[in-house]
C-alpha cells in the first residue's frame, strides 16, 4: 500500500504543528497517520488514493455517512451562501432547540456552544453555581473533554491531575471513582456529600472501551443526587442521538438527569456542543442567570443548519433501524469469531457502537444473552471477566491491539479507531456487503 503522500505531508506537518497533528490521538497510527483526501459514504479515500472502509466516522458525529441525504446537503448549503456568520440570533437555532426538547426526555431548555468539551466545562460550572458547591464526581475512565476539572485521575481519597498543566488544587475539588461500583459511589456521598455539586457521567464509558451501566447503576446515582442535592449530568457527546434513537441514552435507559451534554451528532458533523436540561437549571446562565456562559460562535447557523437537517431526516426514515441492525449483525458476527479464535476477548457496545476487548480473562465465551455485545448480564458465563470500570479496560492488551491488529486491519482496508479505547461506529451509508467484508477482515486478522 504506497502512503507517499501520506508520509511527505506528515512530514511537513511535524514542523508546524505538535505531534504533527491537531488532537493527539491522530497521531496514533504507527509509524504515521495517514492523510484522508475526501470521504465517500461509507468510505474515506487517503491522499495517496488508497481507500479504507469507514468506522471511525470522525469519532461518532457521522451518524448519515459521508454522502449527505440531499436535505441535508441542501440545508447546509442554503445556510452557508446566506453569509458566514452574523453575531445575531437566526431562526435555526430556535428550530433545532425546539427539536431537541422535543424529543429527549431531561431537556426543557437548551444552550449551543462550540464544541463537547465547552459544553462538559459550562455544564460543571453550572452545577457549581446552581447547588453553591465545589466537589464533582466523576468516573474513572471516563472521558469529558480537555477540561481542567475532568482531567482528573486517582482514587477517591487521592485525585491527581492526569496531565501537566492542572494544579493539583484543581484536582481536589474533584472526586474520580469506579464506574459501576455502586458501595463506592456510595462511600463518596457519606464523605462528601454536603459538598457534591453533580455527578457528571456517561450513560456509556464510550471512550474506553463501551462500558454497559450494570442493572440499576443509573437509578443509583439519580437517588444519591435526589437525596443529597446534588444535580445528575449526563455527558451524552457520543451516546446523544446514536444510542436510544432521538431520545438518547437516558431514554434508553429510562434515567432522566437534571443536565445533559451534547455535541458531536447534534452538529451534523459540524463543530457543537450544547447544554440541555430542566428550565429552573439552565436559565440560571447568563443573561437570564448569574452563571456567565457565552461564545462567538455559539448556535452557528450553519451547525445549527445541519443539525437540524440530521435530526428530522433521522425522524422522517429508518436510519436508526438501518445502523442499529447492522450494528448487532456485527457485533453477532464478531462474538462469533471470537469465541473460536479468542474466547478471552469481549465483544462490547450496542445500538450502532462496537468494539473488541483484547481482554485477559481464562474464561468461556460470550453467551447468548451477551451474542450482540457485552450487556453486564450476570447470566452469562464470563459475567465475572466482563470489563466492568475503565481500569479493566486499561488492563487489556492494548500494545497488542495498536501494534498489531489496528495495522493489520487498516492494510485489509478497514479504519478503526486507532487504539484499544476510542468507540467505533456503523454509519447510514454502510451496507451488508460492508458488514460481511469487515467480518471477513476480522477473521483473517484475528
Amino acid at each position: 500500500m504506497n502512503q507517499d503522500r501520506s508520509r511527505a505531508l506528515y512530514d511537513r506537518a511535524l514542523s508546524v504543528m505538535p505531534g504533527g497533528v491537531n488532537s493527539s490521538v491522530r497521531a496514533a497510527p504507527r509509524p504515521y497517520p495517514f492523510f484522508v483526501e475526501t470521504g465517500d459514504g461509507a468510505h474515506v479515500v487517503d491522499a495517496d488514493g488508497n481507500r479504507y472502509l469507514d468506522y471511525v466516522m470522525g469519532y461518532g458525529p457521522l451518524l448519515l455517512g459521508h454522502d449527505l441525504p440531499e436535505p441535508v446537503a441542501a440545508a447546509i448549503q442554503s445556510h452557508a451562501s446566506n453569509g458566514p456568520m452574523f453575531g445575531a440570533p437566526t431562526a435555526v437555532e430556535v428550530e433545532l432547540a425546539e427539536f431537541v426538547s422535543e424529543h429527549v426526555p431531561s431537556v426543557e431548555m437548551i444552550r449551543f456552544v462550540n464544541s463537547g468539551t465547552e459544553a462538559t466545562v459550562s455544564a460543571v460550572r453550572l452545577a457549581r453555581g446552581v447547588t453553591g458547591r465545589d466537589t464533582v464526581v466523576v468516573m474513572q475512565g471516563g472521558y469529558h473533554g480537555a477540561q481542567e476539572s475532568t482531567l482528573v485521575e486517582g482514587s477517591p481519597g487521592e485525585p491527581e491531575p492526569s496531565t501537566m498543566g492542572i494544579p493539583q488544587a484543581f484536582a481536589q475539588h474533584t472526586v474520580p471513582v469506579p464506574f459501576n461500583d455502586t458501595e463506592a459511589m456510595t462511600e463518596v456521598f457519606e464523605t462528601h456529600g454536603d459538598d457534591i455539586a453533580c455527578i457528571l457521567a456517561e450513560p456509556i464509558l464510550g471512550n474506553n472501551g463501551i462500558v454497559m451501566p450494570v442493572d440499576g447503576y443509573h437509578d443509583h446515582l439519580r437517588s444519591l443526587c435526589d437525596d443529597h442535592g446534588a444535580l445528575l449530568v449526563f455527558d451524552e457527546v457520543i451516546t446523544g442521538f446514536r444510542v436510544g434513537g432521538l431520545g438518547c441514552a437516558q431514554s434508553k435507559f429510562g434515567v432522566t438527569p437534571d443536565v445533559t451534554t451534547f455535541g458531536k451528532i447534534v452538529g451534523g458533523g459540524f463543530p457543537v456542543g450544547a447544554i440541555g436540561g430542566k428550565t429552573e437549571y439552565i436559565e440560571q446562565f447568563t443573561p437570564s442567570g448569574d452563571v456567565f456562559q457565552s461564545g462567538t460562535f455559539s448556535g452557528h447557523p450553519v451547525t445549527m443548519a445541519a443539525g437540524l437537517a440530521t435530526l428530522e431526516f433521522c425522524a422522517e426514515n429508518d436510519v436508526y433501524d438501518h445502523v442499529n441492525r447492522l450494528g448487532e449483525r456485527l457485533r453477532r458476527g464478531l462474538r462469533e469469531l471470537v469465541a473460536e479464535t479468542a474466547p478471552e476477548f469481549t465483544v462490547v457496545g450496542t445500538d450502532s457502537m462496537f468494539k473488541i476487548i483484547y481482554t485477559r480473562a481464562d474464561s468461556p465465551p460470550q453467551s447468548d444473552c451477551c451474542s450482540a455485545g457485552c450487556t453486564q448480564n450476570t447470566s452469562c458465563d464470563r459475567a465475572a471477566d466482563c470489563p466492568k470500570t475503565g481500569a479493566d479496560v486499561a488492563a487489556a492488551e492494548t500494545a497488542r491491539w495498536e501494534r498489531l491488529f489496528w495495522p493489520a486491519m487498516k492494510d485489509a482496508g478497514i479504519f478503526l479507531t486507532p487504539n484499544q479505547f476510542e468507540s467505533q461506529f456503523v454509519s447510514y451509508c454502510h451496507t451488508e456487503e460492508d458488514i460481511d467484508r469487515t467480518l471477513e477482515a476480522y477473521a483473517a486478522v484475528l
